[in-house]
């Protein structure tokens, strides 16, 4: 089994190391850890869940094209939401990233780690990722 790693530890909020990968690759899967609407300097974007679904699902794109991806080779998301209310929201911003061959996707309403809205981890496939 081949296994690679993109990206590695990256300051979150205040500058906290994060003790993770962003994505591994493995077998031909790309398993991208769960994205929140972080900016590039570890903080979470102002605007509500429309700002950071939009942001989160970014950050799922830019991590999709190191491994050579995109989002149409998205197989699964899991998704957590902060805000049952923000569910009408989050779908349409969610729905605009995708064409309509949509991945398998479970949603759920959690209190997440940080202070963000909405969390979203995906799997890809690709037979030469």
């Amino acid at each position: 089994m081949s296994i690679k790693r993109i990206g590695g530890p990256k300051s979150g909020s205040g500058g906290q190391i994060l003790p993770f990968s962003r994505a591994t690759v493995a077998n031909g899967f790309v398993f991208v850890s769960g994205q929140v609407g972080m900016d590039e300097t570890g903080e979470i974007v102002q605007g509500g869940i429309v700002a950071q679904t939009r942001r989160t699902m970014d950050n799922i794109v830019a991590i999709l094209a190191e491994a050579g991806c995109t989002l149409n080779d998205v197989v699964k998301a899991n998704v957590w939401l902060d805000d049952t209310r923000d569910f009408a929201a989050f779908n349409r911003i969610y729905a605009s990233y995708f064409n309509e061959d949509l991945p398998a996707r479970s949603c759920v309403r959690s209190q997440i780690m940080i202070d963000a809205k909405v969390e979203i981890d995906v799997i890809a496939y690709k037979a030469d990722a």
